[in-house]
């Protein structure tokens, strides 16, 4: 268990020390994507859902969740965040959202990026469940990171 930086030596969670890290300037980007039927899509486009702007309030929401991240993952530090963007970019059946967080300092803002992309869709689907139930949320995932003493990672193409 000594290899597993959230578990302590009797197998209890645990805060992982990042107090004597060099601070670093780190970046973190997260994609995922919700997929929705025709109507939905245009809606979303023609700015016709009836709770609103839907992609100003889901690109609020991203930014808000990066924030609130170390409330929402149990053994997340809290980071002084120095910028999020949320980009969201519709197409006919969906929206792609794209997430990138920066902060400087002893640990990484991956979870923040992936936290923010995750509401981001969420919030998504929650304004548009009247037209489309059925819509799909998925393929959250890292897109790429620097920074760090592990350093820099993209996924491959």
């Amino acid at each position: 268990m000594s290899d597993l930086t959230h578990i302590d030596a009797t197998g209890a969670a645990r805060m992982v020390d990042v107090g004597d890290k060099v601070a670093t300037t780190r970046v973190a980007i997260a994609q995922g994507r919700i997929t929705m039927s025709a109507d939905a899509a245009n809606a979303l486009a023609r700015g016709s859902v009836k709770k609103g702007d839907v992609l100003a309030v889901a690109r609020v929401a991203g930014i808000m969740a990066a924030k609130r991240t170390s409330e929402l993952i149990p053994l997340c530090h809290p980071l002084p965040l120095s910028s999020v963007t949320i980009e969201l970019t519709p197409d006919p059946v969906g929206v792609t959202v794209t997430a990138t967080c920066a902060c400087t300092g002893p640990t990484g803002v991956e979870m923040e990026a992936m936290t923010a992309t995750s509401v981001a869709l969420l919030t998504i689907y929650d304004m548009a469940k009247a037209i489309d139930k059925a819509m799909t949320i998925g393929d959250i995932r890292l897109i790429s990171k620097t920074g760090g003493k592990s350093g820099d990672w993209s996924r491959p193409a």
